[in-house]
């Protein structure tokens, strides 16, 4: 009887895989071919003058390593910016001969220190030339021509607008760690939009600034839909020490004696569309074909990627104590 039984299992075990294997299907899929297209990473901010970085949209199938990224990019583009008033022509500088004054702003757009800045083999497109720094209530075209097509793009400063307070508190569960607290007022009946920012200032051990820069958070770009008008308070984490170095559970907190500063910028609506989707689509796994897609806009004409982004921020300093 045992036998029997054993025998009919089986048989309706196989039976079930003959049945498994006669429904399944092949599947191909025709993907569109990889178009070339121009990239534009442009960027202006209060106070400091436009930065542009070129590049040619690189196929997701493609093989890629360094020197695949670094032909990539583009060079001898004429770009230039306008406020309206006057127009300037930007230099080609290179990362190792970036000018006086300038090496922090260059650092930061490639998300480096800048003592490394020398052994980058990339050019961008700025100036030193103060005419052109953002100035808040100002609009300013981007126009680029490469390769006999003009691209051009706009965006605007706006005015920014102010913390009401700023703290550290402590997560009762990883002593000695928080997450960044504001205490905001937001302006009532008029749509406004924010992008957050921060670095910490305080020395390691080789008397050198915790980061080097300023790194966006997980969701740096909000607006206020769901609060215009309102006082309300919200937190924000570390970005900076989610890494092996760090332990699990002190990753995203900021720790007692960090000295913070926050940058709050204010954005235009253009800018902040393409900005909230492209830190959505970073988050959702990049450039990985199983992950979401989202449409990121861009405010470039002729089928152009990117965007020229203007960023109108505050700062502020946070002791964690």
């Amino acid at each position: 009887m045992e036998f029997r039984i054993l025998t009919y299992r089986l048989a309706f075990f196989l039976s079930l895989v003959t049945l498994l294997q006669s429904c399944s299907k092949e599947v191909f899929i025709e993907l569109d071919g990889h178009e070339d297209r121009l990239v534009i990473d442009g960027r202006i901010e209060t106070g400091l003058p436009p930065v542009v970085i070129l590049s040619i949209s690189q196929d997701l199938y493609a093989s890629t390593d360094v020197n695949a990224l670094l032909n990539s990019f583009v060079s001898g583009a004429t770009v230039s910016v306008s406020d309206g008033t006057q127009s300037v022509v930007l230099d080609e500088i290179c990362a190792n001969n970036v000018p006086p004054g300038l090496e922090e702003v260059f650092a930061a757009f490639f998300g480096v220190d800048p003592s490394e800045l020398a052994g980058l083999d990339i050019c961008l497109y700025s100036t030193a030339n103060t005419a052109i720094f953002g100035e808040v209530g100002k609009s300013y075209t981007l126009t680029v021509v490469y390769d006999g097509v003009t691209y051009e793009g706009s965006t605007s400063l706006q005015p920014p607008h102010y913390f009401d307070s700023l703290y550290w508190k402590e997560d009762l569960n990883v002593l000695d760690n928080g997450l960044s607290w504001v205490t905001f007022t937001d302006p009532a009946g008029q749509r406004d939009f924010y992008f957050w920012e921060c670095r910490r200032i305080n020395l390691n051990a080789d008397g050198e600034p915790l980061d080097a820069f300023f790194r966006p958070t997980f969701n740096p770009a909000f607006d206020d839909t769901f609060f215009d008008g309102l006082t309300f308070d919200f937190a924000y984490e570390n970005p900076h020490n989610f890494n092996t170095e760090t332990p699990f559970e002190e990753r995203g907190f900021f720790q007692r004696g960090d000295t913070v500063v926050i940058k709050f910028s204010k954005l235009d609506e253009v800018s902040y569309q393409f900005l909230e989707r492209k830190h959505i689509q970073m988050q959702n796994g990049g450039p990985n074909p199983f992950a979401a897609p989202i449409n990121i806009p861009s405010n470039m004409s002729n089928g152009a990627l990117g965007g020229f982004i203007g960023y109108s921020p505050i700062f502020d300093t946070l002791i964690c104590q």
